[in-house]
């Protein structure tokens, strides 16, 4: 039995110190404005992961699930990029709250579509779990293709730097 997904934001400076060491760490803003990182958070062994979630787009309803990609109700609700997963301890993420009261329709929406993200992934638990673990192993294990390798973070030496941060930041 696998633990109840959450969405969580993570820090920047923390994603700013690992992008150091892996230039594929996702920025967590764009160039119009800051956006919160929001992603759901799982276990991968004794190590927490972080899998960043993408607002839906109509591409993602053409777009296939690969490896180190799956649509969220067959993209109507978004998709989760597997291959951006960086590892994080609880210093490095904060928990999202998605039933706080909001203050206009914009937040509103954006809560909705978050509620129905993780009401998906925890009705389909068991194939994040899988969808993760697969990609980690084929990654570490060197068996996936080499052009999804090149866009997948570098998951052993991110959690070493990962255990060098929160030492550091501890």
């Amino acid at each position: 039995m696998h633990k109840r997904l959450k969405l969580v934001l993570v820090n920047k400076d923390y994603c700013d110190y690992l992008r150091k060491y892996d230039h594929r760490v996702p920025y967590n803003f764009d160039k119009k404005q800051n956006r919160p990182f929001v992603g759901v958070l799982f276990s991968i062994g004794k190590i927490d992961y972080f899998a960043p979630l993408a607002s839906p787009k109509p591409k993602h309803l053409v777009m296939k699930d690969t490896i180190d990609f799956l649509k969220i109700d067959n993209g109507n609700l978004g998709a989760i990029n597997f291959n951006n997963m960086i590892p994080v301890s609880e210093s490095n993420i904060t928990l999202l709250d998605l039933n706080k009261k909001t203050l206009n329709k914009t937040e509103l929406k954006y809560q909705k579509l978050l509620q129905g993200q993780l009401y998906w992934l925890n009705r389909n638990i068991d194939l994040i779990y899988m969808h993760s673990k697969f990609l980690y192993d084929s990654y570490v294990n060197k068996t996936i293709p080499k052009y999804i390798n090149k866009r997948c973070c570098n998951f052993k030496l991110l959690e070493e730097k990962c255990l060098e941060y929160n030492k550091v930041s501890v």
